[in-house]
Order: structure tokens, then C-alpha cells, then sequence
């Protein structure tokens, strides 16, 4: 598939719109927006790819990378499923969480309120780590510190003991958050912007697609988001921010999960039911695979370990297995 549209005409008019937003002060007089959100799938047309099993209504979805367990946010947010080949372990949280992010080696971060949750993989256990604010998005760093954004736009770092380093406001909501280097890039829903973090103050903002919902950074240091309203798949660079790519791939694109293996990204498109992957080896992503998903495909993950992609329904119709073997590949 190729790039629609010019990626520099596209970048200078999101200079020009970010130089706007970038001077004003984080408050009413922003130009906001209410945040995109996934569409309500159809029912589903086809067969499933895969393996369907039971699995409650579910938002967000991790396979934890030292274990292999995955993790099942349910769409309350109150209960956390630990699933393996075992069978699954449901986890009460003690308030509803909003996100999942990889922790270290067996833990799993809980984004929620004035909190983050670090749950153990293998046993379930829960610690609470103290947070000022609404959480909605953590990353952990390479040095064991997280970073967490919340509802009112802030962004803090917290060293591995909980301390906090460093807070940079000005946004209006960070609702997700890449970790690339020693970059930090947040997502803002409201001003569908991706935004880079300086020592003390906002960096660059670009902006990012016309209704953009979900981002991610890969081990290539490129931050991956997915522009719902837009029908695309934008791809940057951070340091500076820059954006590189930009595909289109229709149907209310929304969850994204990165394959490491084969270095492909996947997308769940949430008006079609689908899963699309796009293969990005060569620098110039082109689609490989598009397959039909279960209803309401809102939460997708890779298991870094197999290749297995994973993808949940928000609607409670199951979480399928899509194995490495059963599905197209690139170069």
C-alpha cells in the first residue's frame, strides 16, 4: 500500500496548526475537541480468524513479556483477567483502572485514579503506588522509572521508589504516553496531539490526524498512533518530532499491538471488524494481512515470546488467538 498524500505539505500544515495551540495557555481558551473514541461495530460478517474463547467484555489488553500471561482489563475496569494455557485468574482491583502497560520483568502497570496499580503477573498480587491526579496513561523507562499522564493534561516522572522527578503541565489531557530513548511523547485526545516533553516544559506538537485515540512507541523508536476519525495509521519519529508516514486504512482504525518479530504493527479496525498488519522492514510500510476479528475489537497485543496476536471484544464475544503461522508475514 502506499503513503496517501505528502508527508512535508502534511507536516507544515501541522506546524502551523501546532504553533497556534503550542502558544496558548492550557485552559478553556484551547481549541479542544470531545475525544475521538472507537466506532460501535456491526456484527461480524465472517469467521473469526483463529481461536475464539470466553472472555468478559474487555478494553485493554497486555501480553505481559516474562511470562506470557495476558492481561485483560474489563471494559468496568475493576477486574483484571490473568489468562494462560492454566486458565484464568481474575484479580478485583481496588479501583478502576483505565489503561495497562508493561511493567518490569512479571508486572503489569494499571493506570487509575490518583494511583498506579504494579500487579504481579505469576500471583496477582497488587502494589499501589501513590499518584497525584487521575492516571490514565503509564510507561516505565529503560532506568525503572515511569512516567504517568492524567486527566488534567499533567505529565510527571517518578524515580523506581515512587519519588517524583520531574512535572510538565500545559496539556489538556494525556491520555497516552511513548517512551522512545530518552524521549517522552504524549497523545492529547482533546486536541488530537502528539506532543513531546522537555526537561520542564512541552516540547514540538504536531498535530495528529483528525480524531486520533491510541499511540505506542516500537523498538525502533518510531511512535505508532491510531487516527480513528481520519481512517489512518501515522507513524513518527521523536527527537525531533517529525512525521514520517502516514497510511490509510479506513474502518475506524483503533487498537494498535507491535510485533517485534516481524516488525509489523497491527491495527484493529473497529467499524469492519478487522485486524490490518502492516510490515515496516523496509521503511516504507505496506499492508500484509487484513482478518476478521471478533465484534468490537477495542483491545489487541502481541506475545513478544510466540508471535501470537491476540485481540478482545468490548462487546463480550471472546478473546481470539491469532497464531504466527496463521497469518501473512512481510520480507
Amino acid at each position: 500500500m502506499r503513503l496517501r498524500g505528502s508527508v512535508a505539505s502534511t507536516l507544515l500544515a501541522a506546524l502551523v496548526v501546532a504553533t497556534g495551540c503550542a502558544g496558548e495557555d492550557s485552559g478553556p481558551s484551547v481549541p479542544t475537541r470531545e475525544p475521538a473514541t472507537a466506532a460501535v461495530s456491526p456484527v461480524v460478517a465472517g469467521v473469526p480468524a483463529g481461536s475464539v474463547t470466553p472472555l468478559s467484555a474487555t478494553k485493554a489488553l497486555l501480553a505481559e513479556r516474562a511470562t506470557g500471561r495476558l492481561a485483560a482489563l474489563d471494559t468496568a475496569g475493576t477486574t483484571l483477567a490473568l489468562i494462560d494455557s492454566a486458565g484464568t485468574q481474575r484479580v478485583a482491583l481496588p479501583v478502576a483502572g483505565a489503561a495497562l502497560a508493561q511493567g518490569t520483568a512479571g508486572e503489569v502497570l494499571v493506570a487509575a485514579d490518583r494511583r498506579v496499580l504494579r500487579v504481579r503477573a505469576d500471583s496477582g498480587a497488587i502494589t499501589e503506588l501513590p499518584v497525584e491526579g487521575d492516571v490514565r496513561s503509564v510507561q516505565i523507562r529503560p532506568d525503572a522509572s515511569l512516567v504517568v499522564g492524567t486527566a488534567d493534561g499533567t505529565v510527571r516522572v517518578l524515580d523506581p521508589t515512587g519519588v517524583v522527578t520531574r512535572t510538565v503541565t500545559g496539556l489538556v489531557s494525556a491520555d497516552a504516553l511513548a517512551v522512545t530513548g530518552d524521549a517522552i511523547t504524549v497523545l492529547d485526545r482533546k486536541q488530537t496531539a502528539v506532543v513531546g516533553v522537555g526537561t520542564d516544559a512541552l516540547g514540538l506538537m504536531l498535530r495528529a490526524g483528525d480524531g486520533a485515540t491510541n499511540a505506542l512507541a516500537d523498538p525502533h523508536d518510531r511512535i505508532l498512533v491510531a487516527d480513528t476519525d481520519g481512517g489512518e495509521l501515522l507513524v513518527y519519529s521523536a527527537g525531533p518530532l517529525v512525521l514520517r508516514q502516514r497510511f490509510p486504512v479506513g474502518s475506524a482504525p483503533y487498537a494498535l499491538a507491535y510485533d517485534p518479530r516481524s516488525d509489523t504493527v497491527w491495527v484493529s479496525c473497529t467499524e469492519s471488524n478487522e485486524v490490518v498488519g502492516y510490515d515496516l522492514s523496509t521503511g516504507i510500510g505496506v499492508e500484509v494481512d487484513r482478518l476478521t476479528t471478533v465484534r468490537q475489537p477495542d483491545a489487541i497485543t502481541v506475545d513478544e515470546r510466540t508471535g501470537d496476536l491476540f485481540v478482545a471484544s468490548a462487546a463480550g464475544e471472546g478473546l481470539q488467538r491469532i497464531g504466527a503461522g496463521q497469518r501473512k508475514r512481510g520480507l
